[in-house]
């Protein structure tokens, strides 16, 4: 009964894209994960991610539903955070090849991103990544119309590149973003591995 009291209770923002894929590999983890649209539903999780989809409408949507200063309150805080593909956009302080008018986002990670880096959807490819921290450290990346991390800061750790320093996997503290999709993959292990980042205590 303790452990299951001490479990991280993980939100996944619902307002577009792949998050029910999110939820299904965490349930598949054991996790506690649930959907998140409304600022209240925020207030009892330990770990929000941001899943993939398009960015600028998941911008627009939050916008619309008075979820941007939430969520910028929420990462700005410290509080565990994961952005996978679009939700890395959202999460970054900079961004380029946004669309016109821009979108806004949440920020917080020290990085500045390319909106489009490998091109459009039909540039959209799967390949082998090596992730030093994983045992053993190959693990599929599916990446659909993806950004890349084209600037570093100093306090942000790289997961995973490509070839020529492309920033696909990174960490800094409590924030964790990859421009890939984990949730569309059989490796559960990013999955697990911000759940224990998420987790209480």
């Amino acid at each position: 009964m303790n452990d299951r009291l001490r479990q991280a209770r993980i939100g996944v923002l619902a307002l577009q894209g792949a998050f029910a894929e999110h939820i299904a590999t965490l349930h598949r983890l054991g996790a506690d994960a649930v959907e998140v649209r409304t600022p209240a539903q925020m207030e009892e999780l330990d770990g929000l991610i941001l899943p993939g989809g398009e960015s600028t409408t998941m911008g627009l949507v939050a916008e619309r539903w008075g979820l941007v200063e939430p969520l910028r309150t929420w990462v700005h805080s410290g509080k565990p955070t994961w952005g996978t593909c679009a939700g890395m956009i959202l999460l970054a302080d900079r961004a380029t090849g946004q669309k016109q008018g821009g979108q806004p986002l949440i920020g917080g990670l020290h990085v500045t991103v390319n909106r489009n880096y490998f091109g459009r959807q039909v540039n959209s490819f799967e390949t082998t990544l090596n992730v030093p921290s994983f045992d053993p450290p190959l693990s599929p990346g599916i990446f659909i119309r993806a950004p890349a991390i084209v600037e570093l800061g100093e306090d942000v750790e790289v997961l995973a590149e490509l070839p020529d320093a492309v920033y696909v996997a990174v960490r800094q503290g409590p924030i964790l973003a990859t421009a890939f999709h984990p949730e569309l993959t059989p490796d559960t292990r990013w999955h697990a591995l911000f759940v224990e980042m998420a987790q209480p205590g």
